[in-house]
């Protein structure tokens, strides 16, 4: 038990790696930490998403919120990751895209 433990604190900074308590504890927020940045990885994805939609949109003189209330109007089923995707990658597929929806 303690040799997994340790094992699995293995890197960690001054004894959080060396005594089992310490490492028992450090291992326990670890896992928590972990958990929250994974939803928090979510959002910060999804707001990196909707600045590089925003940005190609510029160019179109459209509002990202009109453009999403427009996509949702014209039963366009497109998310946000594929859309900045567009963007980025494909402009001119993101471009027909905003001129279908506008």
């Amino acid at each position: 038990k303690h040799k997994k433990v340790l094992s699995q604190t293995k890197g960690f900074r001054l004894s959080y790696s060396k005594l089992y308590r310490r490492a028992k504890e450090a291992l326990l927020h670890a896992g928590q930490y972990s958990f929250n940045d994974r939803r928090k990885r979510r959002n910060d994805f999804r707001r990196l998403w909707i600045k590089r939609i925003n940005a190609a949109l510029t160019k179109h003189n459209v509002r990202y919120s009109q453009f999403i209330n427009k996509l949702k109007v014209a039963k366009v089923e497109l998310n946000r990751k594929v859309l900045a995707d567009l963007a980025l990658d494909h402009p001119e597929v993101f471009d027909a895209v905003v001129k279908e929806v506008a």
